[in-house]
C-alpha cells in the first residue's frame, strides 16, 4: 500500500499474536499490521512517534481487545488511502460485529454489488487496519476460514477471541 502525500506517523506494540506495526495521519488511524503479515506498506519516510494521539489510544484498545476487555474500537479512522471501493468495502467490515462472522458473497451483497465477490475479496485482503476493520469475521461461502493476510493462525485466534 502507498500512502498518498501526507506524513505517516509510525508505532510498534507486541500483541500476544505477534507485534503490530500502527501507522497513523493528522486524520486517523491509518494502518495495524502484523509483523510479516502480506501487503506490507511501503514505510519509507514514516516517522516513529509513540506520543501520536492515534497510535497511543489504537495501542490501548488493541490491548484491551487482546485481553478480553473490549470487543468494539472507537478510534478515528484515515482509510484515505484506498480506493473508493475499496473504502466502501472496509466501511462494510466495520458494521459486522464481533462474535459475528459473514461470507464474502453476503458482504459483496452488502456494498451493492453482489456479482463482485472477487473484487470484494481483493478489497478485504488488502484492507489496511487489521483487527479493527474486522477483515478477520470474513469466511469463505461454505463457512471456511480463507485467505487473511496476517496468517490463518491468527484469524483463527481472533475469531476464537471474540467468540468467547
Amino acid at each position: 500500500m502507498k500512502f498518498k502525500s501526507k506524513v505517516i506517523y509510525t508505532s510498534h506494540i507486541d500483541t500476544p499474536l505477534g507485534g503490530i506495526t500502527m501507522a497513523a495521519t493528522d486524520e486517523g488511524l491509518a494502518g495495524v499490521w502484523f509483523d510479516q503479515q502480506r501487503h506490507w506498506p511501503d514505510t519509507t519516510g514514516w516517522q516513529t512517534r509513540d506520543d501520536h494521539p492515534a497510535l497511543v489510544e489504537a495501542g490501548a484498545q488493541l490491548r484491551d481487545y487482546f485481553a478480553g476487555r473490549r470487543d468494539t474500537f472507537d478510534v478515528k479512522l484515515d482509510l484515505s488511502h484506498g480506493t473508493a471501493f475499496q473504502q466502501s468495502v472496509w466501511q462494510a467490515l466495520l458494521a459486522i460485529p464481533a462474535g459475528k462472522t459473514m461470507t464474502y458473497g453476503a458482504l459483496s451483497v452488502n456494498v451493492g454489488n453482489p456479482a463482485a465477490v472477487r473484487a470484494v475479496g481483493a478489497a478485504v485482503g488488502r484492507n489496511p487496519i487489521s483487527v479493527i476493520v474486522p477483515c478477520h469475521r470474513v469466511l469463505g461461502a461454505d463457512g471456511s476460514l480463507t485467505g487473511y493476510a496476517g496468517g490463518l493462525h491468527r484469524k483463527t485466534a481472533l475469531l476464537e477471541l471474540e467468540a468467547k
